[in-house]
């Protein structure tokens, strides 16, 4: 069974780890997150501070943005773009890595706290019951504040989100997912 993640698109770009895991996982990513990357790969503003690192993490988000937009993947993310909160078909990058788009609309439920592109992911993690993954300590520490029940894993807890990782059922509080 994959285990399933929301996550930016830019992060699987920028944390190669994240793209060798030890087990099948599945990324859920709201679409906006992929618009995002064309925004990067094109912006005049360095990814990384490191000018190297950046040259190598602008050529993953290029290769990142050529799989989204493959004939086949680019269909399945039109098709789930007709309807908000609609899933794509499976986009399988390997046999142990597949994406999956999600048409997140920013009700803006969470939007004094969070911006846009973060609103979307706790949404989408509330929805679909699925785990964040974030390397963002700022949105991580707002998520504990604001009491927003989501289960949330630092980007350098991957292996042991994958390998162990903490069930919805390990928390006290009920998931609401109609709350939006």
């Amino acid at each position: 069974m994959r285990r399933r993640f929301v996550i930016e698109a830019v992060m699987v770009a920028t944390y190669g780890h994240l793209l060798v895991p030890s087990r099948p996982i599945e990324y859920v990513v709201p679409y906006s997150s992929i618009a995002e990357l064309y925004e990067m790969r094109d912006g005049v503003d360095p990814v990384m501070d490191d000018p190297d690192d950046d040259g190598h993490v602008k050529n993953k988000i290029n290769e990142l943005i050529t799989f989204f937009e493959d004939s086949l993947n680019r269909k399945k993310i039109e098709k789930a773009m007709q309807v908000p909160w609609r899933e794509s078909s499976p986009l399988l990058l390997n046999e142990f890595i597949q994406f999956t788009v999600v048409h997140a609309v920013d009700n803006a439920h969470y939007g004094d706290l969070f911006d846009p592109i973060e609103t979307e992911l706790l949404l989408t993690s509330l929805r679909l019951n699925v785990p964040l993954l974030s390397d963002q300590f700022e949105f991580e520490d707002k998520l504990i504040e604001a009491e927003v029940p989501v289960q949330i894993y630092d980007i350098e807890d991957f292996e042991f989100a994958v390998e162990e990782g903490i069930s919805a059922t390990d928390f006290d509080f009920p998931i609401e997912s109609d709350r939006f």
